[in-house]
C-alpha cells in the first residue's frame, strides 16, 4: 500500500539526513586511510589511480543494471569541466596546499566552502540563504578553527610558502565550491548523478594524468597490500559511495546546506583519530564540536527554497 501522504516529508527527510551524513562519515574516515597511499606513489598520481578506478566501478556497475551512459557531445564537455572542478583541479591545488601548511589549517580554510556555496546559489541561482543556515555556517566554521587551533596558530607563523599555500588552499576552496554549483546546474538538466558521475570522474583521472605528465610527476603504483587495499576503500568508499550521496543530495537540497559537510567531516577525522591514534580532546576542542554539532542542527532543520537553475 502507498504511504500515507503525511509520511512522505518525513520519509524524505530521514533519507537527505542519510545522504548528508554517509559523506561526512566516508569522508572523515578518509583522512587516515590517505596516510597509507603517502610514500612510493606521488600523491597526484593517486588522485589519479583512485578516479579511474572510480569511475571504472560506476560505469561498469551502471552497464550491469542497464542505466544509460551516453550523453550528447556537448554534455560530455560539461562533465569534462565538472570533473576538472570538483575531482580534479582542486584536489591537485588542496595537495599543493598541504605542502607548506599543516592539514588542520588546510581543513580550517576548505571549510570556508560553505560560505562560497551559499554565496554563489544567492548570485548564480537566486537561492536564499535563510539565518538558520548563515548562522549554522558560522558556527561550524568556528567549530572548526577551535578543533584545530594548535595547528591554525603554527601554521599562521610567517615561513617559506606560507602565503602561497594558503593562497593554494583558497583557490583550491574556490574551485570545489565552483563544482558543487556547477553540479547543481547539469543536474537540473535531468541528468543522471551516477552516470554523470561516472564520466566526470573519468575525465578528471585523464586530466590529473595530464597533469602529471607536464609537470614530470612520476607515474608510479605501489603494489603493496597497504597501498592496494586503502586505494580500494578511497575508489569504493571516498568516491563512488560518499560523491554519488553528496551529489543525490546536493541536487535535493541545493549546494548550499548540502557544503555544510565541509564542517562535520573534521569532526569525524578527530572521532577516528581518537580511535586509532589515541588523540586527547582539550577544551576548546570539545567546545568546537559542540558548535559544529550546533551549527549541523540548525543547518539541516532550516527551510530553504531551492531555485534549480535554467539549463545551459
Amino acid at each position: 500500500m502507498p504511504a500515507p501522504p503525511s509520511s512522505t516529508p518525513r520519509a524524505a527527510g530521514a533519507s537527505s539526513l542519510l545522504l548528508f551524513l554517509l559523506p561526512s562519515f566516508i569522508w572523515g574516515t578518509t583522512w587516515l586511510v590517505i596516510k597509507f597511499q603517502l610514500g612510493v606513489v606521488a600523491p597526484e598520481a593517486s588522485v589519479a589511480w583512485r578516479f579511474a578506478l572510480a569511475s571504472a566501478l560506476l560505469l561498469a556497475g551502471c552497464a550491469l543494471r542497464g542505466v544509460p551512459l551516453r550523453f550528447a557531445a556537448a554534455d560530455h564537455l560539461r562533465l569534462a569541466l565538472l570533473g576538472l572542478l570538483l575531482f580534479g583541479l582542486n584536489y591537485v591545488l588542496i595537495y599543493l596546499a598541504e605542502g607548506s601548511l599543516t592539514s588542520g589549517l588546510v581543513a580550517v580554510l576548505f571549510s570556508f566552502i560553505i560560505f562560497w556555496n551559499l554565496l554563489g546559489a544567492r548570485v548564480f541561482f537566486g537561492s536564499p540563504a535563510p539565518r538558520a543556515v548563515v548562522g549554522g555556517a558560522l558556527l561550524g566554521v568556528a567549530g572548526v578553527c577551535l578543533l584545530f587551533w594548535p595547528e591554525v596558530a603554527a601554521g599562521l607563523r610567517p615561513g617559506a610558502g606560507q602565503a602561497l599555500g594558503i593562497l593554494y588552499a583558497v583557490l583550491g576552496t574556490l574551485v570545489a565550491s565552483a563544482g558543487n554549483l556547477w553540479s547543481q546546474r547539469l543536474f537540473a538538466r535531468g541528468l543522471g548523478v551516477v552516470p554523470a558521475t561516472a564520466w566526470a570522474m573519468g575525465y578528471a583521472s585523464l586530466q590529473v594524468l595530464a597533469w602529471c605528465s607536464l609537470r614530470g610527476v612520476p607515474l608510479a603504483f605501489d603494489a603493496r597490500p597497504a597501498y592496494v587495499l586503502s586505494l580500494l576503500y578511497l575508489a569504493l568508499f571516498g568516491s563512488v559511495v560518499a560523491f554519488v550521496s553528496y551529489l543525490t543530495l546536493l541536487r535535493r537540497i541545493g549546494s548550499g546546506r548540502s557544503g555544510y559537510t565541509a564542517a562535520v567531516i573534521p569532526v569525524v577525522a578527530m572521532l577516528a583519530s581518537t580511535l586509532f591514534e589515541g588523540y586527547r580532546w582539550s577544551g576548546p576542542a570539545l567546545f568546537g564540536l559542540g558548535l559544529v554539532l550546533a551549527g549541523t542542527v540548525l543547518v539541516l532543520r532550516a527551510k530553504e527554497r531551492i531555485v534549480q537553475a535554467r539549463p545551459p
